[in-house]
């Protein structure tokens, strides 16, 4: 297993898994059965949004990293998080921004089950490309095992919560929601933390390419699914499903799984920059429908 850079100790083995346990396991209480069922009400809406995550953002961020010129490690570490599915935060923001949240949901469900498979498929592909660990293997099949239950383990344990307790569950359901959001930036923080100097030494490799790959994954988000003739509320929620990766799954995956800080470096950064990038797309869209509203009811 490569290892490189100082590993945030007990941050790292306890506090990351069960800081991501938490926020997956509030994302299971949330979801039925029925939040998978409900995508052949939108399917163009979910086929759009899943081409776009699974095959059009690798590819773009295949790009940026060869713009960039990334070193290896750096470049994996991208590579990871945009095969990263979405998660709570990108609910959350289509719930501020007048998204269909019921979609986004659906849309986390379905990503969650497929990243099991394409995570580590897209991850391998990346190492294999830039080597950055001298011809040692990536995610082999007992990784792959453990991405599995580190991505899906606590979602299945919050739906047969849901299933066998939906009262208590609708309950926990805001509290969960909050202390999800705070477990995020505090884990995002503590990372940052403990890996101060690591990531000083990269930000400015970093900050840009983060911001750019953020905002081109909203944009493709949005514009693509209305370019093919799906609703603005689902373009909404597709646009921040597909821009707000889950930062702290490939931070988790980097660092616990792989063992590579340097590799967790890339979702460190972009799990702090994303919040205002996504904050700054949400009021431009907002505003934009607002203009095209106010043009219509004139016109």
């Amino acid at each position: 297993m490569p290892h490189t850079g100082c590993m945030g100790s007990a941050l790292t083995t306890i506090g990351l898994p069960v800081a991501l346990g938490i926020i997956m396991f509030g994302l299971g209480l949330g979801l039925t059965l029925g939040d998978f069922a409900r995508v052949a009400r939108h399917p163009r809406a979910v086929v759009v949004a899943l081409v776009c995550q699974l095959v059009l953002l690798p590819a773009i961020c295949l790009g940026l990293v060869a713009l960039f010129q990334l070193p290896p490690v750096l470049a994996v570490g991208m590579m990871l998080l945009a095969a990263s599915p979405g998660g709570t935060v990108a609910n959350l923001y289509s719930h501020l921004f007048h998204g269909d949240v019921a979609l986004n949901i659906s849309l986390t469900a379905i990503n969650s089950v497929v990243a099991v498979v394409t995570l580590p498929l897209i991850t391998n592909l990346a190492i294999a490309i830039f080597d950055p660990f001298d011809g040692q293997l990536g995610l082999q099949a007992a990784k792959v095992v453990e991405v599995f239950l580190v991505v899906l383990g606590p979602v299945v344990l919050g739906m047969l919560v849901r299933r066998i307790r939906p009262g208590f569950a609708d309950r926990m359901d805001r509290p969960v929601r909050v202390g999800s959001l705070v477990v995020l930036v505090v884990v995002i923080a503590g990372a940052v933390a403990s890996n101060w100097a690591i990531l000083v030494a990269n930000v400015a490799t970093l900050a840009l390419i983060t911001v750019v790959f953020c905002a081109v994954s909203l944009t493709i988000g949005f514009l693509v699914p209305r370019m093919l003739g799906v609703g603005r509320r689902q373009a909404v929620a597709s646009s921040f499903e597909i821009g707000i990766h889950n930062a702290v799954l490939a931070i988790v995956i980097a660092q616990t799984v792989i063992g590579s800080v340097e590799l967790s470096l890339p979702a460190g950064v972009y799990g702090v920059l994303m919040l205002f990038v996504a904050g700054a797309f949400g009021l431009l869209i907002r505003e934009r429908g607002t203009t095209t509203r106010a043009a219509g009811t004139t016109a």
